[in-house]
């Protein structure tokens, strides 16, 4: 099985601690947050991986090549200018579309500042039968920006602060639900992705589910999840990791 991690942006919110190294080799618990994805997708039965750089690209190749590539199969996909979560898996469709169509397998996507112990395997079962293009994982939790979903748990819009709404499909009784950075995709959807350049994954599959394609969230609210986006959070999680055992 495949997967991306997504680890190219700047990592400025975990400054001064990515003034020196990229966000994928910062610590948590003693491990670097790479190793620590790397390891959860392992755990499924993911054996090849690509995984986007721009910010000090080259010490992230020189650790996984000290570290064997952690047994797995890497290949690094090197944005010379960032492309956003869109362009960049866009850039890295070859990797998934190597095979020929039959052989094709959902994949993962994954960021590399997200922590969870949100269940992979159920995810994937999850996506294969509700037929999905994609299945993002979503809690109900604050944050500044949702996912609005219907009753039947499609992808039928999205919320910016309190007022700015967009919905691309009628919608009844929207769940407003937030996204956790982890998706099984169908390497259709990469055949289906028209955008250019840098772009948002999110302004993809909010056009897809306006064409009537099944983007579908999958609920996560039992499992614990962290953004460790900055300092404070980084800090968070390794108290709450501390508590749990590591885990």
């Amino acid at each position: 099985m495949k997967a991306m991690i997504f680890a190219a942006g700047l990592g400025t919110r975990l400054r001064p601690l990515t003034d020196a190294r990229p966000k994928a080799l910062v610590e948590v618990g003693g491990t670097t947050l790479l190793e620590r994805t790397l390891s959860r997708l392992r755990e499924v039965g993911v054996r090849d991986v690509i995984i986007n750089v721009h910010h000090f690209a080259d010490m992230i190749a020189g650790y996984l090549s000290r570290n064997g590539n952690f047994g797995m199969r890497v290949e690094l996909s090197r944005e010379e200018a960032l492309l956003d979560t869109g362009g960049g898996l866009k850039k890295a469709a070859h990797f998934f579309l190597q095979e020929a169509s039959a052989a094709r397998q959902p994949f993962f996507i994954h960021n590399v500042d997200v922590i969870s112990t949100i269940d992979l395997d159920r995810m994937l079962r999850f996506h294969t039968e509700h037929q999905a293009l994609a299945a993002l994982a979503v809690q109900k939790r604050v944050s500044p920006r949702y996912l609005l979903f219907d009753q039947q748990q499609q992808l039928c819009g999205r919320q910016l602060g309190d007022d700015a709404t967009e919905m691309v499909r009628p919608c009844e009784q929207a769940q407003r639900l937030a996204f956790s950075g982890i998706h099984v995709v169908s390497p259709n959807l990469l055949l289906r992705m028209t955008q250019t350049g840098a772009f948002s994954i999110i302004d993809t599959y909010l056009q897809l589910a306006a064409e009537g394609e099944r983007i579908v969230a999958f609920r996560a609210d039992q499992y614990y999840w962290r953004d460790v986006g900055t300092p404070e959070h980084l800090k968070q999680a390794a108290d709450e990791l501390a508590r749990q055992g590591g885990a």
